[in-house]
């Protein structure tokens, strides 16, 4: 016999979690081509809309809910208004991403210990 029904079975279940991790890394490699970044502006401006639509839902749900006497209906409105907001400021949509951040290029590094930090520059003072 070449092979032990043991690690035949075994080598099967191998394959197949192997096969099914690979899949599963293929899936997932479809999420990485998705921006999940904003900038500080687009920050403001995500954070400027949520609190807009929730005042304004909340606004419009305590009117409508005192007209007709019904508490319900308020905290329907606002949830709504919640979840309105909630699908507008969440994703990074690209109106939150127009103003990219330019960072500064980076410095080479040095191997050896000839240049010091900055800070270790400084004098170090004694305490008395």
């Amino acid at each position: 016999m070449l092979f032990q029904t043991g690690s035949l079975t075994r080598q099967i279940e191998e394959f197949f979690f192997f096969r099914l991790i690979i899949q599963r890394s293929k899936m997932l490699s479809i999420f990485n081509s998705i921006p999940t970044h904003m900038d500080y502006k687009g920050q403001k401006l995500a954070e400027q809309i949520f609190q807009g639509i929730i005042l304004v839902s909340a606004v419009i749900g305590f009117a409508y809910g005192l007209i007709i006497e019904q508490f319900g209906w308020t905290v329907y409105i606002v949830l709504g208004g919640f979840a309105v907001s909630c699908l507008l400021t969440l994703p990074p949509w690209p109106m939150y991403r127009q103003n990219p951040l330019s960072w500064q290029p980076a410095l080479p590094e040095t191997t050896g210990e000839t240049q010091q930090k900055p800070q270790e520059n400084l004098k170090k003072k004694k305490h008395k």
